[in-house]
């Protein structure tokens, strides 16, 4: 008699564990990861097999006459044992629902389920897909693995050799190496010939790029290279598509997948490499349960299977930066110029109080409009710019750049238009929004920042007289299906045009007749009262600036700042990592963020402002006699505060934020208090592990 490990597809916390079901002597199909039926209490339910083993190998089992039998095979598998194991190990480290971890593993919609159907329960099975009409036999697909044609330069050798050595698994190789390239310096290339060499093996690779980055042309570099061997999933496909694309990776038709954070969870058989390019990117963070990042993800992954993990980006993370430098199996590999040889553009930091004094009150600086002027007049493109991420509530003088922040937090205060105040959502402080800058006495003392239509519109006014389209890219104009394609193709018609966008144009756009990018609001960012702010800024200008002068013309880079004297942007300018970080890392150590401590953000929200204060107040405290228990020394809670966005689509918002030495396991101190909680119909509470912001 064999037993079977089961998950149930039920969307709690409580139900923390598998259990175990007998499998029937003449019941066939019964592997790990496909669904099955069950009696769960008075109902049945869908579950997911995760072992299967004869009953004297299973440990610590009842009576096998009182094991309840499996009802019946639902499908095909969905995972294998390797899978099986990544799902505990995310429920365990996010404090996520098993069944929420399993869903990233399963083709969207197409799953079995057990839906309420008046008093009772009724299994839904899904409806059969029905056979593309463009489907046709592709045959064998072609493959080129290398592209001989093109030489590599000094840092592209470097780095296939070091990704080279840990495919084949030479000792000291390491198994996680971060590509740290300029943009521009050949990174895909790269990547492109490491997956040639995995598929000669007869191995699979992922490939996984920010959604915003996941373009028509990096799709077309890898199907240029792999043909019809490579599947392509993101959020933009449907359904059908996701399913159909899912299928064909099941089957070994499709050996490359390239997309978006949750490609990482395709079912690609003999995986022999996994690459994750711009690894800085906080996209690949999931902000729903369970709550991953998909780089840890990998490296888990990796070292299970004993594969390589290629991480790549011009700005690699501060994570990633402090792993290379203190774990073992972690290697930088530098790529320091364009695999062109055209230099990096130059980047001239703009002080628009400066501005602001001269008597000029456009959002464009005059340096910035004579360079746009010249640009569209010789026929060439401009990238402008707006930082949005996040949003622009902090208050600063537009005579001497002054910004009112917490004198005991160190973050810029958070303007409430409702209050009228000035509010630290860190320590609670509130003050009044004083009349004239407290600085330099100015009048001038303004809520900070501009939406994308407006800018828009000032633009085409200053271009007025002249021939030249201006392609907005954002979230608004992006909504529909090939919107982004469409923009695209738009801006690389021949002739000048400027592209106006928000951070997505920052990534995977690579026009050779690109000769100009502003900055407009380099501020916006900084000043969000968030630890990663500096980073993130530092991050963004670099990598805005890459898309500057790829081709034959040189590119020209000016950046809007009424900080223009900020460590951040005054290094991203001169193209220099190591000062920022000297900045940087010391207050980063002083008070103990990643990557010195390890934090968590336990999360409270519901319609009542009222309940969802007594909630968070009672789990703070909850929170803070688990940290004493079980916690030790260097464990802090914060106690419960508002968000600083404190109330979103009607739900009020309250967090716990809780710190741990580097290296701790936070989920085994905050998950017993998280799934003892009883549930409630009003307010909702989740736990986010490691998290990239606070706000």
């Amino acid at each position: 008699m064999k037993t079977a490990s089961v998950i149930l597809d039920i969307n709690t916390q409580s139900l923390d564990s598998s259990y175990t079901y007998a499998v029937p002597d003449d019941m066939e199909g019964v592997e790990v990861g496909c669904p099955v039926l069950v009696e769960f209490g008075r109902r049945q339910a869908v579950g997911y097999v995760m072992s299967v083993a004869p009953l004297d190998e299973a440990d610590e089992l009842p009576d096998a006459s009182k094991l309840k039998p499996l009802l019946a095979v639902l499908g095909e598998s969905c995972f294998d044992e390797h899978a099986a194991a990544l799902i505990e190990h995310m429920a365990y480290t996010y404090i996520a629902p098993l069944s929420s971890c399993i869903h990233l593993f399963t083709p969207a919609g197409r799953t079995p389920k057990v839906v309420k159907d008046g008093d009772g329960w009724r299994l839904q099975k899904p409806a059969k897909r029905r056979a593309r009409k463009d489907a046709v036999d592709d045959g064998e697909p072609e493959v080129r693995t290398s592209n001989d044609d093109l030489s590599l330069t000094e840092g592209q050798k470097a780095a296939f050799d070091a990704i080279s050595e840990a495919i084949d698994g030479k000792p000291d190789a390491g198994r996680c190496i971060v590509v740290d390239g300029v943009t521009g310096s050949g990174k895909t290339e790269v990547y492109l010939r490491s997956i040639g060499k995995v598929l000669e093996v007869g191995q699979g690779a992922i490939v996984l790029v920010p959604e915003i980055a996941l373009t028509p042309q990096t799709v077309a570099r890898f199907k240029g290279r792999f043909g019809n061997t490579v599947a392509v999933m993101h959020s933009n496909m449907t359904q059908a598509q996701r399913y159909d694309e899912w299928t064909a990776v099941k089957r070994g038709e499709r050996r490359v997948v390239v997309g978006a954070r949750s490609a990482l969870f395709a079912p690609v058989g003999r995986l022999g490499i996994i690459i994750i390019d711009e690894e800085h990117e906080s996209t690949y963070k999931q902000e729903s349960a369970p709550r991953y990042h998909a780089r840890d993800i990998a490296v888990w992954l990796g070292d299970r299977l004993g594969i390589p993990v290629v991480l790549g980006s011009a700005t690699p993370s501060i994570e990633s930066l402090h792993a290379c430098a203190t774990k073992p199996g972690w290697r930088k590999v530098d790529l320091p110029e364009r695999a062109n040889g055209k230099p990096m553009p130059d980047v001239e930091v703009v002080d628009m109080a400066k501005e602001f004094h001269s008597g000029s009150r456009s959002m464009f600086s005059k340096r910035l409009t004579q360079a746009l002027f010249e640009t569209v007049d010789a026929g060439h493109k401009a990238v402008l710019l707006l930082n949005q991420r996040g949003f622009a509530n902090f208050m600063l003088c537009r005579d001497c750049g002054f910004v009112p922040e917490c004198p005991t937090c160190s973050v810029s205060l958070t303007y409430h238009e409702v209050e009228h105040a000035l509010i630290c959502h860190h320590c609670g402080r509130r003050q009044p929004v004083p009349a004239r800058c407290p600085e330099c006495g100015s009048p001038y003392l303004r809520k900070f920042g501009a939406g994308t239509q407006r800018v828009e519109s000032e633009l085409k006014a200053l271009l007025e007289g002249r021939d030249v389209p201006v392609i907005r890219m954002d979230s608004d104009t992006t909504s529909t299906r090939n919107a982004h394609e469409e923009l695209l193709k738009r801006f690389a018609r021949p002739g000048a045009s400027v592209l106006l966008g928000t951070q997505m144009i920052a990534k995977g756009l690579d026009f050779d007749e690109v000769t100009l990018v502003g900055v407009i609001n380099a501020d916006t960012q900084l000043k969000l009262p968030d630890f990663r702010s500096a980073e993130r800024t530092f991050d963004l200008i670099q990598q805005v600036a890459g898309r500057a002068g790829r081709g034959v013309f040189a590119g020209k880079v000016y950046v809007q700042t009424y900080v223009s004297e900020s460590v951040a942007v005054q290094a991203a300018a001169h193209y220099d990592r190591k000062r920022f970080l000297i900045d940087e890392l010391p207050k980063r150590k002083m008070l103990r963020y990643p990557p010195y401590a390890r934090i968590a953000d336990v999360l409270v929200w519901g319609h009542d402002a009222q309940e969802v204060q007594k909630a968070a107040q009672a789990l703070a405290q909850r929170v803070e006699a688990a940290l004493h228990d079980n916690g030790g020394e260097g464990w802090v809670s914060f106690g419960a505060a508002p968000c600083l966005l404190s109330k979103i689509r009607n739900m009020y918002r309250w967090h716990i934020l809780v710190k741990a030495p580097a290296g701790a396991d936070v989920s085994a101190v905050l998950s017993p208090v998280m799934r003892s909680r009883k549930a409630s119909k009003t307010v909702n509470v989740a736990c986010d592990v490691d998290p990239l912001s606070v706000l």
